[in-house]
C-alpha cells in the first residue's frame, strides 16, 4: 500500500468509523476518537480483505470494499462498546 493509499484509508476511516457506528443499534459508550481510530484500522483491514478478495479494484464504486469496511467498523464498535460496558 502506498503513502496515498493509506492517507486515503485515514480519511475514509473517519467516514467508515461514524458509519459502523450508526448500524450498530442502541447507544454506544466509545467516544469519538475510538470511533475514528476503530474506522481507521477497519478501513485498512478492509483494504486489504477486498484486495485478498480480489474486489478492491473495480471500475466505478468499490461498493463491496465499503461493505466489508463498514461491517468491520460496526463489529469493532460493538466490541468496545461491550468491553466497556462490563467495566
Amino acid at each position: 500500500m502506498e503513502i496515498s493509499g493509506i492517507i486515503s484509508a485515514i480519511v475514509i476511516g473517519i467516514v467508515i468509523g461514524v458509519l459502523g457506528r450508526l448500524v450498530v443499534p442502541g447507544r454506544q459508550h466509545i467516544g469519538i476518537l475510538l470511533t475514528i481510530v476503530v474506522g481507521i484500522v477497519a478501513a485498512l483491514l478492509g483494504s486489504a480483505i477486498a484486495a485478498g478478495l480480489d474486489v478492491a479494484d473495480t471500475k466505478g464504486v468499490d461498493w463491496v470494499e465499503w461493505l466489508i469496511q463498514i461491517g468491520l467498523a460496526a463489529v469493532g464498535v460493538a466490541a468496545l462498546d461491550r468491553s466497556r460496558v462490563r467495566r
